[in-house]
């Protein structure tokens, strides 16, 4: 695998070693251009405690991690993810008990948290919720799950309301969920099937897609994303190192990016479960021609280890292999530069790229 390719050198990495499971990590949105802030879902399996920690970055006089406020949680975080909210950041994490925590930092200081508004367990889930995204105002929230459910979570000034929009009494099952706009959202589940959702057209999904091609039908869709400005084309990783883009134009015809079965092996950056995705806005694409129907460079982590870019038709990028799963990572949005991801040996690493 190609390592470095679109990049001048390599990439630096700081691990540091924390002393508890980190479960997701993601960026926190900053309210001031000085702020570098990340929010940190951790499981204490000796005490069977979870909570969620704000973690300041720093780099001078050398990079450093530092907490610097808590909040703990009922339950173990199943999924969480961060926006912001008017002069605040906001913070979602759904628990494996099925309850949802909405919670905000203090506009004077973002690196604690100022309040808290929550959904009990059962209100929306009959079990774990799989994944909670945030739309980017911080208004609304879709949380799914495994029984079938999909709920609209609308933020109010002291409470959470819900309507769920969606039953399929477990019949079918959702693993993922991501927003494309104020009124449409993508889900994803097992059978690698996507469903395209529009809040104008109720009733269920205005468009499907079962994964049945290449006899992968049994494969799980992991996590979605959905670029900004191409909000046609939702992106999807899942198992065996399959990454694969569905066109709302195309709906029948899915781009093979990365897996068993791609083509050459090259391809493939890895063959374990891909447990995130995400655009990646700091690698160009090589691909300058018809810009409108190829696919953009995407960044994935893997089960065995693998931190990589893919672009469709070229190399994949190998920008760190470790010893242990990667279990989530994100992409900084004001430094593209920099990505935090989460170690299953209870390390948290951030790599910046020059």
């Amino acid at each position: 695998m190609a390592i470095g390719t679109a990049l001048s050198e390599p990439p630096k990495i700081y691990r540091f070693a924390q002393s508890k499971y980190i479960d997701s990590v993601r960026w926190l949105p900053p309210i001031s251009a000085l702020d570098r802030l990340a929010v940190i879902a951790v499981f204490d399996s000796d005490s069977d405690s979870s909570s969620i920690q704000i973690h300041s970055f720093t780099q001078d006089p050398s990079p450093n991690l530092t907490p610097d406020s808590q909040w703990d949680s009922p339950s173990r975080v199943s999924s969480l993810t961060a926006s912001q909210f008017k002069h605040k950041s906001l913070v979602a994490a759904a628990a494996f008990s099925g309850s949802l925590h909405v919670l905000l930092t203090d506009a004077m200081d973002p690196s604690s948290f100022e309040s808290e508004l929550s959904l009990p367990e059962k209100a929306l889930h009959d079990g774990p919720i799989a994944c909670v995204d945030v739309m980017d105002c911080g208004l609304e929230c879709v949380t799914v799950g495994e029984d079938g459910r999909v709920n609209l979570v609308s933020l109010g000034e002291s409470e959470l309301s819900y309507r769920r929009i969606f039953d399929s009494s477990g019949l079918v099952s959702f693993t993922s969920a991501k927003w494309a706009s104020p009124s449409e959202f993508a889900t994803g589940g097992f059978g690698f099937s996507l469903q395209w959702w529009d809040q104008r057209k109720p009733g269920g999904a205005v468009s499907q897609f079962k994964g049945d091609w290449n006899q992968r039908a049994s494969g799980i869709v992991h996590s979605i994303d959905i670029h900004p400005s191409r909000k046609h084309t939702c992106l999807a990783g899942g198992s065996l190192g399959t990454v694969f883009a569905w066109d709302l134009r195309w709906p029948q015809q899915p781009l093979l990016l990365s897996g068993v079965g791609s083509g050459e092996a090259s391809c493939s950056p890895c063959e374990s479960d891909v447990w995130e995705v995400q655009y990646d806005p700091y690698v160009k694409s090589s691909n300058v021609g018809n810009v409108s129907s190829r696919i953009l460079p995407t960044m994935i982590c893997s089960e065995d280890g693998i931190l990589a870019v893919v672009e469709q038709g070229e190399e994949p990028i190998e920008l760190s292999a470790e010893p242990c799963a990667i279990n989530s990572f994100d992409i900084d949005q004001q430094y593209p530069s920099d990505v935090i991801y989460s170690l299953e040996w209870e390390s948290i690493a951030i790599l910046t790229r020059p």
